[in-house]
């Protein structure tokens, strides 16, 4: 998470995983991330859902997920009607034991 060391201007934190999204607080607004929509954060670890950048004051990236979004996206879902096609059963599993989608 990156912020501000103050306090006062947070720039951007996730405040809160639940079993049905995440809770995305980004310059002084707070967006819902549901998992039927973002799918790809469902099945990650705390701390890789919580380690998001925002990058160029509008660019949200989460490093370890390898997954960009911008704060466009969630303000005006729908001018982006594309959604993530990846379900569970789209996954396999690699050698290391971690999951990755299939083509």
């Amino acid at each position: 998470m990156k912020s501000l060391k103050n306090g006062k201007n947070i720039l951007i934190s996730v405040e809160n995983i639940t079993p049905f999204g995440i809770w995305v607080f980004v310059k002084g607004k707070e967006y819902f991330l549901s998992y039927k929509d973002y799918p790809y954060f469902k099945e990650q670890t705390l701390s890789s859902i919580q380690n998001v950048q925002l990058l160029h004051g509008y660019h949200l990236y989460w490093r370890d997920l390898d997954i960009d979004l911008e704060v466009n996206n969630l303000e005006h879902p729908e001018k982006y009607p594309l959604k993530s096609k990846i379900t569970k059963n789209h996954l396999t599993s690699h050698p290391t034991g971690q999951q990755m989608a299939v083509r």
